[in-house]
């Protein structure tokens, strides 16, 4: 049992985030018919787990919701934003109910005990008052209240009406046994309005052979009716094995039938199964039509026809309803052979998996090192071999924790709904780039920062609808959030069509914290850069959004923590753009291994753009002219101030980051290298421009280093040496985005 309560935990919390995402969308689109069965089947299933796990808790106050929801699928509730908010409400409070079953709980208690109480009887109140009560029961209208009969033309040009047509031909015996095959008429009648009847009496034989206790007739009935075809062929229940019976639904039932296939759950079913449970055939034609399909199974093993192809021929069901079931079949069938692809791994072995790999790396490093100094060919053939092969491993492992953002951006869509309610704005959240993968790690980790994000945008993004009409723009606000891959990292934007950032009120504030001194010149974006300091805030009244200036401090050192770096980018009166950029993993990369003197490094492969010697250039300038572009570069040799005399030929790296390029000086080029990254201690964690540490094959430690950092600091110190001289940097490098961090 507990292995089934862990599978029902993880499948119903899948379940209420597509029940949260589909509630979501019913607001936009109030008559989707499938929406609204998506949710009532997550309802459904997580109450029917509920009482399969025997946790009572969750299955009475499921049912409760279902109740409602089946109210609403029958047309008997409409949609309204009050109760989109009710069962928004009891969807977060199901998730709620879920933990506490998952912490092993016997209950909620307290304030959770007391709003589910509260809930339940709002969802009641919704109940009690319903408009008109329940539809009445097929059985109980009365002449007034049955469908007007509904007249369509045939292929022919004859005028018929759309009503059900029954065809009964009833046996020999009906009358010996007591039968009066015009009472099955009268009774007929009593579901609805008889339209039309034609007497067939083409099994009359001659009149000396005729039987005055026999039965040779048949009748072709319109019948105009809501009863179902279950209740028609009730009618003759006590002549079922005495009469061949067939009932063809009307044309306007046909596009009824269709719908009810598709909303069926996708569980295990048969074609017969699928035909029966959307009313277009009952459970007599279904155990008739098997029968009549082993009936025609020949003795010699050949295959019998299909089900769907007897039920057509014998003019029980509309060729176009066994096409829709069978469609529907084969959906269940693919998602049944998906699912059954899949295996649900636990997180902490994926990760105990990635450390393996981590020092399987290190160890092949280490034994193509050996061989390599061993000099023996097949010895280095053979540890050459087994680098590709552990080179594939680590691919695959990592691939393993590699998870879409889609569903990290689509929380987003019920924040930004509640937030806009909150502050009475409009705003519409848009989703691009969700099919982009990163590390679980990384997803994880991410969330509090995007959060933060988006509710800044929001509050503080977005203007008042009166001001945007004003201002010419849409009533609607939009937020945007988009992911991307760029040079091995992983790109996140969050993107708003408010007004911008105050750059004049941020610069005011910035003096007056002590950020900047008066008459400080600062560039655009170093100055809509300054939000991400600790505690600034240009916020006059504190909310319970924003307004405590923690918000962007906590963001910057998330991210950075990530291995990552957040930028922003304001245009007045169009918006801003907040730009993450993380690494795609934070374990395994291939790195470029450099050195300096006896010091070994590594740069990420992935931002690496090409290598180029460095001679005849100025000692007092850390910038070049490369192909006509400004180039900063960085000596690592005076960055870490290592000793030694510089060696008459040196090499700059050339890297990219953030679609800029940079160069970093080293002694000599090691070539690729795969970097298993240790995380650098406590004592180093304000140490910049190194991300992390690797153990190489020799069993020396090299660092990793942060380009972004790296670049970020030699431009900015270039500047201040020029602007200490009272020189203006060339063009060229002040024009260069990296100047602007």
């Amino acid at each position: 049992m507990d292995e089934i309560t862990s599978v029902y935990i993880q499948e119903s919390r899948e379940q209420l985030a597509e029940m949260e995402s589909c509630l979501l969308g019913l607001e936009q689109n109030p008559d989707d018919p499938d929406n609204i069965n998506a949710i009532f089947r997550a309802a459904h299933t997580i109450k029917g787990g509920a009482g399969v796990i025997e946790c009572h808790f969750i299955e009475a106050f499921t049912h409760r919701v279902e109740n409602v929801l089946d109210a609403l699928r029958n047309g008997a509730l409409t949609v309204t934003p009050t109760l989109t908010t009710l069962l928004l409400g009891c969807c977060d409070h199901m998730v709620s109910l879920i933990e506490v079953l998952a912490a092993g709980e016997a209950g909620p208690a307290g304030e959770l005990q007391a709003q589910g109480e509260v809930l339940s009887a709002q969802v009641q109140g919704f109940l009690d008052g319903m408009a008109g009560g329940e539809p009445a029961a097929a059985s109980e209208l009365t002449v007034a209240d049955r469908e007007p009969a509904v007249e369509v033309e045939n292929a022919g040009g004859i005028v018929l009406n759309d009503s059900w047509h029954v065809s009964v031909r009833f046996g020999e015996n009906v009358m010996r046994g007591g039968m009066d095959p015009l009472s099955f008429i009268y009774y007929l009648a009593s579901l609805g309005e008889i339209l039309n009847i034609a007497t067939i009496t083409d099994a009359i034989p001659v009149a000396a052979e005729m039987d005055p206790e026999s039965c040779y007739l048949g009748f072709e009935i319109q019948l105009q009716t809501r009863s179902s075809k279950a209740d028609i062929e009730r009618v003759f229940d006590f002549v079922r094995d005495e009469c061949e019976l067939r009932i063809l639904p009307p044309n306007s039932r046909l596009s009824e039938y269709l719908k009810h296939i598709q909303e069926l759950p996708e569980d295990s079913m048969r074609l017969g199964e699928i035909l029966v449970r959307c009313g277009a055939l009952t459970q007599a034609e279904l155990e008739l039509g098997l029968s009549q399909q082993k009936l025609a199974l020949g003795d010699d093993g050949t295959s019998a026809p299909p089900l769907g192809e007897i039920l057509v021929d014998h003019k029980v069901v509309n060729p176009e309803v066994v096409e829709a079931a069978v469609v529907k079949q084969a959906q269940v069938s693919d998602k049944k052979a998906r699912e059954a692809r899949l295996v649900r791994v636990q997180a902490d072995k994926l990760d105990q998996l990635i450390d393996l790999v981590g020092e399987l790396v290190i160890a092949g490093a280490s034994a193509n090192l050996l061989a390599q100094k061993s000099r023996q060919t097949d010895l280095v053939e053979a540890t050459s071999v087994l680098s590709r092969l552990v080179e594939n491993i680590r691919d695959a492992a990592l691939q393993l924790r590699m998870v879409q953002i889609g569903d990290t951006f689509n929380r987003f869509q019920r924040v930004v709904r509640d937030v806009s309610k909150e502050l009475g704005k409009e705003i519409e959240l848009h989703i691009s780039g969700a099919e982009t993968e990163l590390d679980k790690t990384v997803v994880e980790k991410i969330g509090d920062p995007l959060m933060h994000l988006v509710r800044n945008s929001l509050d503080h993004g977005i203007e008042p609808t009166a001001l945007r009409l004003e201002r010419g723009k849409p009533a609607c606000g939009r937020v945007s959030l988009n992911a991307y891959h760029d040079s091995g990292s992983i790109v996140i934007e969050v993107a708003d069509d408010g007004g911008g950032l105050n750059k004049e009120k941020i610069a005011a504030k910035a003096v007056e914290r002590g950020l900047i001194q008066p008459g400080e010149i600062l560039s655009e974006h170093e100055v809509v850069n300054l939000i991400f300091e600790p505690g600034f805030s240009t916020v006059d009244k504190v909310s319970n959004l924003s307004g405590r200036g923690v918000g962007m401090d906590v963001v910057r050192r998330n991210i950075q923590a990530l291995r990552g770096t957040v930028d922003v980018a304001s245009v007045d009166g169009q918006g801003a753009t907040f730009t993450i950029r993380l690494p795609l993993t934070l374990a395994i990369i291939d790195g470029f291994l450099v050195g300096v003197n006896k010091a070994a490094y590594v740069i990420p492969l992935d931002t690496v753009v090409e290598c180029i010697e460095l001679k005849n250039l100025q000692s007092d300038r850390n910038f070049m002219n490369l192909r006509g572009e400004a180039l900063p570069f960085i000596r690592l040799r005076e960055l870490f101030e290592i000793p030694g005399n510089v060696p008459s030929r040196e090499s700059i790296v050339v890297v990219q980051f953030a679609g800029q390029r940079a160069g970093i000086v080293v002694d000599q080029l090691m070539g690729e290298f795969q970097t298993v990254i240790k995380p650098l201690g406590a004592m180093f964690r304000h140490l910049r421009g190194i991300g992390g540490s690797t153990i190489l094959g020799s069993g020396d430690v090299a660092l990793i280093l942060d380009v972004a950092a790296l670049v970020q600091s030699v431009t900015q110190s270039e500047l201040q040496r020029f602007s200490e001289r009272g020189q203006s940097a060339p063009a060229m490098l002040s024009n260069n985005p990296f100047s602007q961090h």
